[in-house]
């Protein structure tokens, strides 16, 4: 075998290191021309369809490869809106609570499989709401769902899991679901205005299922029961469990349940009367007449709906699940529990896609509307927060607005967006196919 000498072998050493380079930078996701993409935001804002709208993408370390800003500015005068702007994030508080009781599930505080009422007792005599003549609300059959009003109550059937509450298998609901006769229950307990969890359970407690637990997939305020049952499990509120477990070891900033001090969040804002305009006390009904208040002085985490977060933020948070459990050299969960998240659970007919825990997993459908790709992990929230993980090219997409009921068609702001990206990475990735070749 033939000796290397000390300058072959730095000259291979050399080469090595440039070609492992060269690969490198041929994998990493980046943007030529970030025009087109641009265009479609300002697009969203310039026809008022949204009062801003910011968009962020980071790879797998943090590094930012797009963002971009556009404010509405008759509607938000003398206004920024950056990767560091608080908002509302409504329902991807969902994903961070899961993650929590998930954490707990691997210290052994709780298990999947546990009854609900080892942790609130209050919930013992739920009832279930059914039509007159004792059918399931949820039938096909109350297509006009006026007509299965006035309701019943009949005992559960079943026994409610902590599983059925991550699966939004348990019975409860939002006070949105075009049932006069539950909506108006919900309503009227006014849910955000509870003094405390002790209160809030005892006012869902006087509220029917629209369900036997267990039996379909009913997206509502389950992961707030989830996150209730996480507090008495530990006997700490969420602040503190996610404090504890998420945002301080993991060196998280921006994501949290009350707001940092100075800070003031940007207006409400609502297209249902197809004007933009500034929403009005009561329009935002998903929980009754009133809606989450921050207030530090108010002892009331919603593990639902009830946390507020930074573009920058909630990438951190994402790019841990990206990482399979791990950020900052800090490991929250363990890689197995972070696939059981992305892995199929409910939903699995779908011909778009399926849901893991809260987290929605895209089908083959998005690619051939070209507007993404089947694996994708995706979740939003009521004020049109959004975000997507690419688990193949491990980067993190961020929309942030603040609107709910947007006309048509400014919901497509989402697809739209994930369209211009995508269109560009498959074009560069086909450039860089034919020119490996």
């Amino acid at each position: 075998m033939q000796k290397l000498t000390p300058f072959t072998l730095i000259t291979l050493i050399t080469l090595f290191a440039l070609q492992s380079c060269t690969q490198e930078n041929k994998n990493q996701l980046k943007f030529a021309d970030t025009t087109k993409i641009d265009d479609v935001i300002d697009h969203y804002v310039d026809e008022d369809f949204y009062p801003f709208v910011y968009a962020r993408i980071e790879d797998l370390d943090g590094n930012m490869i797009y963002e971009h800003s556009a404010v509405n500015k008759t509607l938000l005068p003398n206004t920024e809106v950056n990767g560091d702007t608080w908002v509302r994030i409504w329902s991807m508080s969902k994903i961070v609570t899961i993650s929590t009781v998930l954490d707990l599930i691997e210290d052994g505080a709780l298990q999947l499989d546990d009854p609900v009422t080892n942790y609130i007792p209050e919930f013992k005599n739920l009832k279930v709401a059914v039509s007159d003549n004792g059918s399931s609300l949820l039938d096909s059959e109350w297509q006009n769902k006026e007509n299965a009003c006035p309701i019943k109550l009949v005992s559960n059937d079943s026994v409610m899991t902590v599983r059925h509450l991550i699966n939004h298998q348990a019975g409860f609901y939002y006070a949105t679901t075009g049932f006069s006769c539950i909506d108006s229950l919900i309503a009227k307990q006014n849910l955000p205005k509870a003094k405390n969890s002790d209160e809030l359970i005892k006012k869902m407690s006087e509220l029917p299922l629209i369900q036997h637990s267990g039996t379909d997939y009913f997206y509502g305020t389950n992961t707030t029961v989830l996150g209730l049952v996480a507090e008495r499990a530990t006997g700490k509120n969420l602040n503190e469990l996610v404090k504890e477990r998420i945002t301080d070891p993991m060196h998280i900033e921006g994501l949290r349940y009350r707001l940092p001090e100075n800070i003031d969040l940007l207006p409400r804002f609502t297209g249902r009367d197809s004007v933009l305009r500034v929403a009005r006390k009561g329009e935002l009904d998903i929980l009754g007449p009133d809606v989450p208040d921050y207030d530090v002085n108010h002892p009331l985490y919603l593990g639902g709906e009830g946390m507020v977060a930074t573009a920058d933020g909630y990438a951190d948070f994402v790019r841990m699940l990206l990482k399979r459990g791990e950020l900052n050299n800090y490991r929250f969960l363990d890689k197995e529990t972070v696939e059981d998240i992305y892995a199929p659970h409910t939903q699995k007919d779908s011909p778009y896609g399926y849901n893991g825990y809260n987290l929605w997993i895209s089908g083959e459908s998005m690619e051939t509307k070209k507007q993404g790709e089947a694996g994708l992990w995706i979740g939003g929230g009521y004020e049109c927060t959004y975000f997507w993980a690419d688990p193949k090219r491990n980067f993190v997409g961020i929309i942030m607005s603040q609107n709910n009921a947007v006309r048509k068609p400014g919901y497509e702001l989402n697809d739209s967006f994930r369209s211009a990206v995508y269109q560009q990475i498959w074009a560069s990735e086909e450039e860089n196919k034919y020119t490996s070749n």
